[in-house]
């Protein structure tokens, strides 16, 4: 399925093509202050629909994840990295799509804390 998704003013609005029925709930420094269930794609599946100067990032650790988030309103609707295979991932916020049934997801624990 295709599905839009956005921050929560707008800034920061895309396209994304993926069959979530699963989420993934980390709970690593970042994401449980941040409160985000991820759902991942393809980076290829994912397009931005503004221009790519709306995005602010953020780094930590080994940096090796591109946290994206909006510098108007907060909200961080997807991220990208590099998986160990080479693929070239996006972990959306699936918050962040108003058309999915938040509650018809299985949400799975990962424990990124302590990687």
């Amino acid at each position: 399925m295709k599905y839009e998704g956005s921050c929560h003013c707008g800034n920061i609005a895309f396209t994304v093509e993926g069959a979530f029925t699963e989420a993934v709930d980390c709970n690593c420094s970042l994401c449980r202050r941040r409160g985000g269930l991820l759902g991942f794609v393809p980076r290829e599946k994912l397009h931005l629909t503004v221009p790519e100067e709306n995005l602010s990032t953020y780094t930590f650790n080994t940096h090796a994840i591109k946290h994206h988030f909006c510098a108007k309103c907060g909200i961080a609707p997807f991220g990208e990295a590099t998986a160990p295979n080479g693929m070239e991932m996006a972990s959306v916020n699936l918050r962040c799509i108003p058309a999915l049934d938040l509650s018809a997801l299985t949400v799975n624990a990962f424990d990124g804390l302590s990687r």
